[in-house]
Formats: C-alpha cells, sequence, structure tokens
C-alpha cells in the first residue's frame, strides 16, 4: 500500500499561508504548554497574544456583553428561566422565548440560509444603519464572516487567470483563499503616509498592470475600517471605488466585520458600501459582510455571521443557496448571536442599562488603548505608527538596519519575522510581522492588538525588547 505522503495532496495546499496562526503563533503555543512547567527557564512569566482579534482569550480576558450569554443561556437550556425565575430580566426571558419559538430546539438544523426570522432583523437593521430597504431573501447567515468570504471567492473564481484586487496590507484570509481557490491576487497598495489612506488611482493602476500580464481582474475586496491598518474611508473615496467597480465590471466585496470598533467617531465615521451603491443607484454586483466576533461583542468562538447580495440576480442567488445548503446550516448559537449583535437591548428594556454600561465601557477602553499604544511607539526609535481610528489593531513600522536584515537572512527568516521571533521568545509578546501581511519592497511592520489589559505594563517590555534590538544591530 503506498503511503499518504504531501504529494498525495491537492497541490494548492502548499500554497496557502496564513501568518496570522503561523509560526509565531505555534511557537507562542509550545511556550503557553512550557510555563506549566514548575521550571519552565523563560524569561517571562506569560504569554501575551498580540497576534490576533481574539478578545475573549486567556490573557486578553475581555469580558462578555451580558445580554448576549444571559439570551444564549436559556436558548441552550430553557428550564433556567424556571429554575432561576428571578435571575434573568424580562427582555431577556421574551427574546429567548421568541427565538425558540421560531428554532424549536439549537440542536436542530436550520433554514441552510439561515433562521428566517434572524434574517429579517438583520434586514432591520441594515435598513435601519442605512436608511435604505433590505431583503431578507439577500442576506446569508453564516459561521462567521470568514465562511461567506470563502464561499463567494470559490464561486466567483472561474480561473488561474481571475484576478482578485485586494489592499495591501491585507487580511491573510484573502491570499490563503485566493491559493487555496487557485485564484490571483492583484494588489494595490494603501498610502501610509496619508493614515493608510485607499488610492483610487493605486487601484486602477494594479488593473492596468494585472490585464498587461494577462489576469482579468473581476472583483475588488475593501476592508473598511481597515485589517490590520483600522483605517476609515471617507463617503467620496467609497462612490469613486463604486465607479471604478462600474467602469471595470468588478464585483465589490465589502469585509465591514469593524464597523462598530469606531475610536474616533466624529472626525472618522463608518458609511456602509450598500448605503453608497443605493445612494447612487449603481448596478455593480456588491456582498458586504459583518460578524459577531469583532466590535465589542467578541464572540470569536461563537462562529457567527452574515453576508448580504445587493445587485445579484435571482439565479445566482439559488446557486449560493445550493452551495450553502451542502453545509445543512450555520451553527444557531452562532446565528443567535448575531440576532443579539443587530437586535441589542433598546432603551426602556430591563437589560439596556447594563448593556449600555457595559458596551461604553468596552468602547472606551479601546479607544485609550489605542491612543496610548500609538503615542509610545511613535516615541520609540526607528519606529512609526499611525493612530488608527478604528478596528482593533495598530500596524507600527520599524526601521531594520543592514546588520539586522543580514542577520534575518542568515537565520533563514523575513527581517520582520526575524524581529518579531525576538520579541516572543525575550517578553513572551507575540505579534504578527507584516510580511504576511504584504508590504512595500524594503519596508517592515508588525501588527498588534488594542485588546490586551495592563497595557503600561505591555508597552515596557516592547520598549525595552526594542531597546535591546536597536543597542544590537543599530538602525
Amino acid at each position: 500500500m503506498r503511503p499518504l505522503t504531501l504529494d498525495s495532496l491537492n497541490p494548492v495546499v502548499k500554497n496557502v499561508q496564513y501568518a496570522v496562526r503561523g509560526e509565531l503563533a505555534i511557537k507562542a503555543e509550545e511556550y503557553r504548554v512550557k510555563l506549566k512547567e514548575k521550571d519552565h527557564g523563560l524569561p517571562f512569566d506569560k504569554v501575551i497574544s498580540s497576534n490576533i482579534g481574539n478578545p475573549q482569550q486567556k490573557g486578553l480576558d475581555q469580558i462578555p456583553i451580558t445580554f448576549i450569554r444571559q439570551v444564549a443561556a436559556l436558548t441552550e437550556w430553557p428550564a433556567l428561566a424556571d429554575l432561576a425565575p428571578n435571575v434573568f430580566p424580562k427582555d431577556v426571558i421574551a427574546r429567548a422565548k421568541e427565538l425558540l419559538d421560531e428554532v424549536g430546539s439549537i440542536g436542530a438544523y436550520s433554514h441552510s440560509q439561515g433562521i428566517p426570522l434572524i434574517r429579517k432583523n438583520v434586514a432591520k437593521f441594515i435598513q435601519d444603519r442605512d436608511g435604505y430597504p433590505s431583503n431578507p431573501s439577500n442576506i446569508f447567515l453564516t459561521a462567521g464572516a470568514s465562511a461567506g468570504v470563502s464561499l463567494l471567492l470559490s464561486m466567483l473564481i472561474t480561473s488561474p487567470n481571475c484576478g482578485v484586487l485586494i489592499p495591501i496590507p491585507q487580511y491573510p484570509l484573502y491570499t490563503a483563499t485566493l491559493a487555496q481557490f487557485n485564484g490571483r491576487a492583484v494588489p494595490y497598495y494603501l498610502d501610509e503616509s496619508s493614515g493608510w489612506s485607499t488610492s483610487v488611482a493605486s487601484v486602477e493602476a494594479a488593473i492596468d498592470k494585472a490585464s498587461k500580464e494577462g489576469i482579468e481582474t473581476k472583483m475588488l475586496v475593501i476592508i473598511n475600517p481597515g485589517n490590520p491598518t483600522g483605517a476609515l474611508l471617507d463617503e467620496e473615496t467609497q462612490t469613486k471605488l463604486v465607479e471604478l467597480c462600474e467602469k471595470h465590471s468588478l464585483v465589490l466585496l465589502a469585509d465591514e466585520v469593524y464597523q462598530d470598533n469606531l475610536h474616533q467617531r466624529n472626525q472618522f465615521p463608518f458609511t456602509s458600501f450598500k448605503k453608497v451603491v443605493m445612494k447612487t443607484q449603481s448596478p455593480i454586483p456588491l456582498f458586504s459582510f459583518h460578524s459577531i466576533s469583532k466590535g465589542v461583542f467578541g464572540e470569536c468562538g461563537r462562529r457567527g455571521g452574515y453576508f448580504e447580495c445587493m445587485n445579484i440576480s435571482e439565479d445566482i442567488i439559488a446557486q449560493i443557496y445550493k452551495m450553502v445548503s451542502v453545509g445543512l446550516c450555520p451553527p444557531i448559537s452562532g446565528q443567535i448571536g448575531v440576532d443579539c449583535m443587530i437586535r441589542p437591548p433598546r432603551p426602556g428594556d430591563e437589560s439596556y442599562s447594563l448593556w449600555e454600561k457595559e458596551t461604553e465601557a468596552l468602547h472606551k477602553a479601546l479607544a485609550e488603548r489605542t491612543k496610548l499604544m500609538a503615542t509610545r511607539l511613535n516615541s520609540l526609535p526607528g519606529v512609526s505608527c499611525v493612530d488608527s481610528p478604528g478596528a482593533l489593531y495598530l500596524h507600527p513600522k520599524i526601521t531594520l538596519s543592514e546588520k539586522a536584515v543580514k542577520a534575518a537572512r542568515e537565520a533563514g527568516k523575513e527581517p520582520d519575522v526575524f524581529y518579531a521571533l525576538g520579541l516572543l521568545d525575550r517578553t513572551g509578546i507575540c505579534v504578527t510581522p507584516g510580511s504576511g501581511f504584504g508590504q512595500k519592497e524594503g519596508e517592515w511592520h508588525y501588527r498588534l492588538t488594542c485588546l490586551c489589559p495592563g497595557v503600561e505594563e505591555y508597552l515596557n517590555k516592547l520598549a525595552e525588547y526594542h531597546g535591546e534590538f536597536v543597542e544590537k544591530y543599530g538602525l
């Protein structure tokens, strides 16, 4: 019998890279296990997983929003309402009953497109947000936004020459999924000098370059607010991007999962692409994504999200439904999480005051941490960092000397990976190197979350390591 080897696998699997869960994350987990040993010999006493936006993970410990956990508890075990009659607020009990009346039990499959009541509620949320109607039949609930992105890319990539415009730096989901489905990434570079802004001319130039290389560009990915940059698009730029999609017959994929992570709401508001497309009466095909993993909910492990289809024919909607039905349905617990996110307590509800207190505290903490971290990073020699107005991250640029670059190459590492590995080995802080997100030739970055508690201690460790690195390798 022939053994199963790497050569037995689909060759595209070898091309898939996902830096957020790559070498550094694996090593961080090894250190986490080693720290349980009595004489571990490590120069730190904990691992800080700053590499991923996973708010409730051990070490970051963001407290879950009470409302969603109470609704989840009563949908998991309805008898709790009677066993603990004075524990749950009336609006929580009513919400759980309404959902259970619709689905029966969270242990049952739902409609493959998602629970109809929740899709109806999502449509109302979108309509209230944008001021334009939304059709529940065009909404698909998903196991997180990533599942929707992967599904649609698998359906829209039609040949190895099919190009997808992606921002650089970008969330590695996109390059990984393109590799999986044998598509071509067409990079367009964000402008770090102007707050990681998106230049329409840069996107146009990327299309022209791809065309000369024989690539047929079919899609444009926009991440707004940005990941890893946190940048927000203004409505004027969004309108120009919609016009560009019309000009080049592009499908627009709008990744809007950080729409509620806004640290400077007055100066940098969020505008959905759905609103821009409706306002301009554009015919472009648009898929918009949202998730319960981000915002202040941070329910990453619950796996809930949705995408809305706009200007998509009924024939294509039917094909999408066919594909999602192969997987039967998204997790019911995730769907319930979506309902809690888009239909939170309202003024007058028994749960409202606590919900307001918890969410405002989280927004305030994230904004303060982001500001403090950007200020401290910018004070370090050879480091520059855009003060992110959105999302959960900062993406500082680091200057690495020729000596450092040479040492990295000799070690068989990208220079920013070399820097990040040293940071992890010395302090237990795990970040994601910028090479995993894409960057201009000769530039180096890393992404770190703004979720870490004890931020002063965290920044002091980071600054101490950076000083040691600069002393050893220079600038």
